[in-house]
């Protein structure tokens, strides 16, 4: 197993240093778990609390506190987003304002009602800035899907990518399982896009763009006493297709969703969206290819700089063991592509519960 990468990305932070770079003393400091890409560490120092995050990727750290400095200047809120303090590039991190809040349970049961129009508020918010100060001047979102084309070469890069590992269940379920689906939902998107009058070339003009976290669901929020939500982790934000953003909470791996909640989700950026008069048509042609998307990026685990990420941001599992189970996410989530490519082509609310069972 490669661990080359690791080391150096690991040079990059001496976290204790840097909390002093950017804090100022430090009364206590403590690592949390989890992080994904990232390492998150607790800072007390005698003004308070602070999270200091120590990324992975210069790119993504620009990103995100740019994001997050965009929103604390437009008036956010802090019920809505946290607060950026500073960042040291030189260093690889930055600190941010501490939430007290608790984490937002990724199954349905754990969540509250309205959970979802929280998270169609903050959505709308977010269309809502276009006119902003700053706004024009935002990036394109980490991996915009601005066309069909754009989408359907981001699966196929994935797929080469993936293609290449030296691993016999891999390919095994690229070549036979994947690779028919991809080729029928290419098909059938396109026989979509040519029904609406659509050219799937085009990059969708900017005044149909939104702001978009591109990470964006119940896996990075937290709720405050007072039941508010406060979303996190905007490594990827930038502007994007509305449907990508739509479409990516339905499918989105590191959280589920009842069947109410999906028909809620989508009626609400529905009616959010309302304006762009292809919307649905792009929603209803792309949702099976986001699904193979998700397929794709399922399978990072077997990509070595990928997994070189996960040691820095210090997993505990076993390379082989992490693989497995995301070959059986993987399986699952292509499962309900091929369903919603084969099946009827209703409208998209028909198409739900998607993975009901995952």
């Amino acid at each position: 197993m490669p661990s080359s990468a690791a080391p150096r990305l690991e040079a990059m932070h001496d976290p204790a240093e840097t909390a002093r770079v950017l804090a100022g003393p430090i009364r206590s400091m403590e690592r949390l778990p989890g992080g994904g890409n990232n390492r998150i560490y607790r800072v007390e120092t005698a003004g308070g609390a602070h999270a200091l995050k120590c990324y992975g990727s210069t790119e993504r750290l620009a990103r995100e506190y740019g994001g997050l400095s965009f929103l604390a200047a437009i008036g956010s809120g802090p019920l809505t987003v946290p607060r950026p303090e500073a960042a040291a590039p030189g260093h690889g991190a930055a600190l941010y304002e501490w939430i007290d809040g608790t984490a937002v349970s990724r199954v349905p049961d754990g969540r509250r009602e309205d959970d979802v129009a929280r998270a169609v508020a903050f959505a709308a918010f977010l269309a809502g800035q276009r006119s902003a100060e700053g706004a024009v001047a935002l990036a394109e979102a980490a991996e915009a899907c601005l066309s069909l084309t754009g989408l359907l070469d981001q699966i196929e890069s994935r797929f080469a990518r993936l293609s290449d590992v030296d691993d016999i269940a891999l390919g095994h379920f690229l070549r036979d399982d994947a690779r028919p689906v991809i080729d029928r939902a290419r098909t059938r998107a396109r026989t979509g896009y040519a029904a609406a009058g659509l050219d799937p070339s085009i990059p969708l003009e900017p005044a149909l763009r939104t702001l978009s976290p591109s990470d964006f669901g119940f896996h990075n929020a937290l709720r405050r006493r007072d039941g508010s939500l406060v979303f996190l982790d905007f490594e990827y934000f930038g502007w994007d297709d509305p449907v990508k953003l739509t479409a990516d909470f339905l499918w989105h791996p590191a959280f589920s969703l009842a069947p109410q909640e999906q028909a809620d989700w989508h009626d609400g950026m529905d009616a959010l969206f309302a304006a762009d008069p292809a919307f649905a048509a792009r929603l209803r042609a792309q949702l099976p290819l986001y699904g193979l998307r998700w397929t794709m990026i399922l399978l990072n685990e077997f990509l070595p700089e990928r997994w070189e990420r996960r040691l820095f941001a210090g997993t505990s599992a076993g390379w082989s063991e992490a693989k497995a189970a995301q070959l059986s996410k993987a399986r699952l989530w292509l499962r309900e592509a091929r369903r919603l490519t084969d099946g009827p082509d209703g409208d998209v609310r028909s198409s739900f519960p998607l993975l009901a069972d995952r």
